[in-house]
């Protein structure tokens, strides 16, 4: 079922080219997620045969995660603040709450979005709080770009140096997916600490 659905979104890749990848990582990025590797690691090598261009896969990757980003993220500006400020007390939200992670976010709302870009099951998720929370777009934009590029970039080169192989795509992602958890650990406890010694909270 996956490795059909895989050849399919390659299928795409090619009839589709860069609009193909545009639109599945715009996609990817919202509320339908999926696996990003099935659509880059397909891309990367088809890079590597000559048959598409590296930077230009990456920048139709960065446009669709952005578009996607901004989809969750606007939403949750316009829909979703209304219905928590009207409805939040029915699921214990109270609008104090909600104004706490406003606060939050606009202090802590750069590194949280660049942060949570790198998470699988997270990256798409962070959008919202953001959103809710009424984060700088500027900023926003720019820090979204940041993780889904070094996510992207990783995914790509993964497909450009290593082709075909399914079963060493498939340990070295699993690797790369716990190293990355950990630098995003490793990055958050460096800023707790710089935050604390600034006294901001």
């Amino acid at each position: 079922m996956i490795h059909e659905l895989a050849q399919q979104l390659v299928d795409l890749i090619f009839a589709w080219g860069y609009l193909g990848i545009f639109i599945m990582m715009a996609i990817e990025s919202s509320f339908i997620p999926f696996p990003s590797e099935i659509v880059l690691v397909p891309a990367g090598y088809l890079a590597a045969k000559g048959e598409m261009n590296m930077w230009a896969i990456m920048a139709a990757a960065l446009g669709g995660s952005v578009v996607g980003a901004y989809v969750n993220y606007f939403l949750a500006f316009t829909l979703g603040r209304k219905f928590l400020l009207k409805f939040g007390k029915y699921f214990f939200i109270k609008e104090e709450v909600l104004l706490k992670m406003e606060d939050y976010f606009q202090k802590h709302g750069h590194i949280s979005t660049f942060t949570g870009r790198l998470i699988p099951g997270v990256r798409q998720l962070i959008s919202i709080p953001a959103g809710l929370a009424k984060m700088n777009l500027a900023e926003f934009t720019v820090f979204t770009l940041l993780g889904a590029g070094i996510w992207a970039l990783i995914l790509i080169f993964l497909g450009y140096f290593i082709g075909e192989n399914q079963e060493l795509i498939k340990a070295y992602l699993k690797e790369i997916t716990a190293t990355v958890f950990i630098v995003v650990v490793f990055i958050g406890l460096l800023y707790y600490r710089y935050q604390k010694r600034k006294g901001i909270r």
